[in-house]
Formats: C-alpha cells, sequence, structure tokens
C-alpha cells in the first residue's frame, strides 16, 4: 500500500500512543516535538521547526521519532545537538521532514548527510554518516533505523515497532490508525483473542493468517511488557 506526500502530514499518532509504541519516555517526546523550558533555559525543540502546541504527531514526525529512539538507545545522550543538524538539512533539502525521505539515505545523498554535520557542527559520536575507506557508510544508529523502515518512491510507507528483523510486525500510517499490525490486523486484537483462551490455529483461521503470523504477533505483544530503558 503506497504513501503519498500528503500522508506525511496526516495527524496519525496522540503523543501516548507514539511514545508506547516507540518505547520512550512521553516527557522525552513532548520535549523532542515541543521543546521545554527549564528555568530560565528555552530549549527549542528537535523535530519541530517551532513549537506547535499540538499533542499528535504525524506520520512524518513518528517516523524521524523513530530515529532519534535509535540515539537514545544506543547512546543514551540529550539530543539537542542533532537539532541544529536537523534544521540545516530541513533548509537545505527544503522539506519539512528531511529524515523522513530515502534520498538523503543513499548514493549522494550520504554527502549531503555529512556536509550537513559538518557544517552544523554535530558531535561525531552523532553522526548518522562516515567515511571509510573512501566510503561514505551509515553509522550503527542510523543503520539500525533504516533497517526498520520500507520505502516505495522515497517515501516511508511502514515501520517495524520490533526488534527483532525478521517481524512481519509493521505500522502503517493507512492501517489500523498506524497501530502494530500484521496483514493489517492489528497485533492486539490477535494477543487478546489468544488470552481469551482461543488456540493459535483457530485465530490464525479467524483472521486469515499463518500460524507464523499469530506466534510473531504473540511474541511482539510480549516484548512491549518489557520494561525499557528507552
Amino acid at each position: 500500500m503506497t504513501v503519498d506526500v500528503k500522508t506525511l502530514d496526516r495527524e496519525v499518532y496522540s503523543e501516548a500512543d507514539a511514545a508506547e509504541i516507540l518505547r520512550v519516555a512521553p516527557s522525552t517526546l513532548h520535549w523532542w516535538l515541543e521543546g521545554r523550558q527549564q528555568g530560565s533555559k528555552v530549549y527549542a525543540p528537535v523535530l519541530r521547526p517551532e513549537p506547535t502546541g499540538s499533542r499528535s504527531l504525524t506520520w512524518a514526525e513518528f517516523v524521524e521519532a523513530a530515529l532519534l529512539r535509535q540515539y537514545r538507545r544506543e547512546f543514551q545522550v540529550r539530543l539537542q545537538e542533532i537539532r541544529d543538524f536537523i534544521a540545516t538539512l530541513r533548509e537545505k533539502e527544503g522539506v519539512p521532514y528531511p529524515l523522513a525521505h530515502y534520498r538523503p539515505w543513499v548514493g549522494e545523498g550520504r554527502r549531503l548527510l555529512l556536509e550537513m554535520q559538518q557544517k552544523s557542527q554535530l558531535p561525531g559520536e552523532l553522526w548518522l554518516v562516515a567515511p571509510a575507506s573512501d566510503q561514505l557508510v551509515l553509522t550503527e544508529p542510523a543503520a539500525s533505523f533504516l533497517k526498520r523502515v520500507e520505502w516505495d518512491d522515497d517515501l516511508p510507507v511502514a515501520w517495524r515497532p520490533h526488534d527483532d528483523d525478521a517481524s512481519p510486525v509493521r505500522c502503517r500510517p493507512t492501517q489500523r490508525f498506524g497501530r502494530p499490525s500484521i496483514g493489517g490486523v492489528s497485533t492486539e486484537a490477535i494477543v487478546e483473542h489468544l488470552d481469551g483462551g482461543e488456540d493459535e490455529e483457530e485465530v490464525a483461521e479467524q483472521f486469515d493468517l499463518s500460524l507464523d503470523d499469530v506466534r510473531w504477533a504473540r511474541s511482539y505483544e510480549l516484548s512491549r511488557r518489557t520494561p525499557t530503558a528507552a
């Protein structure tokens, strides 16, 4: 199922729902989106050019928040440093969500990322791409993020919330209001039927899924119940 440019601007998630799916603290996600004030110090948003007052996320904001999530998981650092980089890239690309497009991640796009990293004086440990043997390679947080995203015509059509690379669980803006699902069926609904006493074969038949799909849904929902430091 394809996604057009208008879908990037579609409000898909509440802050609370997005934070739960991304497994970040709601206060952290809110600060990425809206900034914050601590005493006399005002911190600008990381993802938005300016605060909007909105407690909802567009699909593109969700995808970019997923990238910041990788940095949070990999480095456990504050991300104000990356704000200037995103702002510089946003201005150069002329699009509001520069990292929710495929172009910067491949080919000559990586050279643009390198240039913008240097221009914004982004600390080296936060770089998205780095020179290696006369090539530009993705750093671990960037590579981890990119493996979770499905693209079509340079736009993100899905994001994998499950840490397991083989998992078929996806968040899609065009299905189930962006909730994690398999084959258009929410993982939450699948597991509710299992918890209600139905066996895997019954649930698979009811939703026209494979047994593996049902088991993946259970695996993902169990992983969501595990505390995370992200």
